[in-house]
This record gives C-alpha cells, structure tokens and sequence, in this order.
C-alpha cells in the first residue's frame, strides 16, 4: 500500500513539474508617451504587467534585455524601433531562457509601431513552440495589439495563442483588478 502510495506521489510530482509556466516580457524605462505628454519612467509599464502576472500565477519570470539599449529620449527610441521594423532586424539579446519545460507562456510586450518590438521577434525564433500555449500581453497608449497577434500567430504557427490583455500604458497602475480577471479568467 505504502509503494502504490509513493508511486501516485511521484506521479502526481512529475505532472505538476511537467506544466508549468513561464512569463516573459520586453519592457523600456525612460521617457514614454501617455495622454498626458511625455512621463519618465523608473520601471516600464509592461514589466509592471509582467509582475503582477508572475505573482498570481507563481510563474517564472524572465526579462528580454537587448545587448544595444534602446534610447531613453522617447522620440529617438521610436525611430530606432521604426527603422528596425522597417530593417526586418533582430536585435541581439543579452540572455536566453530555455523554454522546453514551460507549458504556459505569457509573453508581453509594448505595442511599437503596430507590433512587438523585434527583440521579441529575436525570442520567438529562437526556439521551438510546438505545443506551447502562448498567452499574449500588451501595453500601448492607443493602439491595442495593433497587428502583433497576427504577427504572432505568423511567427509561432506551432503554439497555441491564448486571449490577450491590451492595456493603455498610461492606465497601467491601476489596471490590477483586469490584469486579476485576465489571469483567473474571470473566476
């Protein structure tokens, strides 16, 4: 009885180790745009997104940084996200995550230029998305997700994308109870 016991344990053990979840996210500190003009910030809008999907989903975090940081002065950041947009580019990363134990991925991101930035483009090629459940986030100050679900769905036709969460930057800091609801599902 003892040994059928154990064994349903481990069993049990391995399954939850099996799926388990993962949150990455792209994030840019200094100037932004809000409503209000231009604000600078000590911590990106995303990550703040991200934090919070970490904490009420237990997950593992893991932060994209770009080895060539991005410009704080807002104007110069958009022009150096609209030419690598425009350039196909991919912006080298600092870090890598193996993914291959995750099941689950939030993956974030600021809306530029209608998408993801292309240091996310960067993550996605990187590796295998076969059988993932990818569950995609933004921060934007108008756009929503633009076209970067479509880009998504373009760049990981092997994962399954779940219903995203489009939150206005500016709204960021008091957006918990949706972030909350995205998270539980309503629940």
């Amino acid at each position: 009885m003892k040994r059928i016991l154990l064994t349903a344990i481990l069993a049990l053990a391995a399954l939850s180790a099996s799926a388990q979840t993962l949150v990455v996210y792209y994030s840019r500190t200094g100037q932004n745009y809000t409503s209000d003009g231009i604000v600078n910030l000590k911590k990106g809008n995303t990550e703040v997104v991200a934090e919070q999907i970490q904490k009420l989903t237990g997950a593992d975090i893991f932060r994209l940084e770009t080895v060539k940081e991005y410009a704080v002065d807002y104007y110069e950041c958009t022009q150096e996200a609209k030419e690598e947009l425009n350039a196909k580019a991919r912006p080298a990363l600092k870090a890598d995550i193996d993914i291959s134990k995750y099941d689950t991925i939030y993956l974030g991101w600021p809306c530029w230029w209608g998408t993801y930035p292309m240091c996310v483009a960067t993550f996605l090629e990187a590796h295998d998305w076969t059988g993932k459940t990818v569950i995609p986030f933004t921060t934007h100050e108008g756009s929503g997700f633009g076209q970067s679900l479509r880009d998504l769905q373009a760049a990981i036709p092997s994962a399954t994308i779940g219903k995203g969460l489009s939150i206005q930057g500016s709204k960021v800091k008091t957006a918990s109870a949706q972030i909350e609801k995205f998270v539980t599902g309503g629940k």
